[in-house]
């Protein structure tokens, strides 16, 4: 197995562990559309990064982490319903990193790269980088498991037990940023939501707990990585689409697969 493809296959493994499971959450609540439009402002930390010189991951977090708060804000001020915000943001906010990186002189921008990914391209140092990201989310994750899965079941019965449920949140919105910003590299702007969402719907089906959802999240992510990596070294296709199709096959294919009715869950009540 040659070098590159191993640090790609090492590379879509860690940010599909960490994708996993905070995936799920983004499944319980609702908030697949609110993953979409962080992943889409990406692009505009990639032109930050240029127009400041600055490092594009650092660029790309504090985008999404200003995106973030801004939808919150705009949330409180009930001008307009969360979905059209969202929309709003979303969009702007690629146009916007499109236009700039179009004003910016002198530097020659691979989008096809950024928006699909590069995943073969992957070296030791985002080998370094992934991991330690996925080490500190896992981490963190476990410590505001219990207040993050109260506040999805009932935020302000979370509230009402002293659970921190403004200081979850933001936790929870700096490790998707962290995600995106990690996981560009591997699939993407355009395609990153995918390794958050779809592991994570497809376990749903399969899981009887939460935690079990996550660690079944984290392996369909994993091995859609693989699957995807191995069918882009056989067929010669595009290595970050080929993932999101795999994963998608894991989807479809938990979906069609008949079972026997189950007892209602945990994870299937959130």
């Amino acid at each position: 197995m040659d070098d590159f493809f191993l640090r790609a296959l090492l590379a879509g493994v860690g940010i599909a562990l960490v994708a996993g499971p905070l995936g799920c959450f983004l499944v319980w609540q609702r908030q697949a559309f609110f993953g979409a439009a962080l992943s889409h402002s990406a692009l505009l930390g990639v032109a930050l990064g240029f127009l400041l010189d600055i490092n594009l991951t650092v660029g790309i977090f504090v985008s999404c982490l200003l995106l973030a708060v801004v939808l919150v804000w705009l949330e409180r001020q009930r001008l307009l319903a969360s979905d059209t915000l969202l929309g709003i943001m979303a969009h702007s906010a690629l146009a916007l990193g499109l236009v700039v990186l179009a004003f910016i002189e002198g530097i020659r921008v691979d989008l096809l790269a950024y928006l699909f990914g590069d995943v073969l391209a992957v070296s030791v140092d985002d080998l370094i980088l992934i991991y330690a990201l996925a080490i500190a989310t896992i981490t963190v994750l476990a410590l505001i498991w219990r207040s993050l899965l109260s506040s999805t079941v009932n935020e302000d019965l979370a509230e009402v037990e002293g659970a921190p449920v403004a200081r979850v949140r933001l936790g929870f919105t700096l490790l998707i940023a962290g995600t995106i910003a990690v996981g560009m590299k591997i699939v993407g702007i355009l395609l990153v939501i995918s390794l958050l969402i779809i592991p994570a719907a497809a376990a749903r089906r399969l899981s009887a707990t939460p935690e079990q959802m996550a660690v079944i999240a984290a392996i369909i992510g994993a091995l859609s990585v693989a699957a995807g990596l191995f069918g882009s070294l056989r067929w010669d296709i595009p290595a970050g689409p080929a993932i999101v199709v795999a994963a998608t096959v894991c989807f479809v294919a938990i979906i069609a697969w008949p079972r026997r009715r189950l007892a209602d869950t945990s994870a299937s009540n959130l």
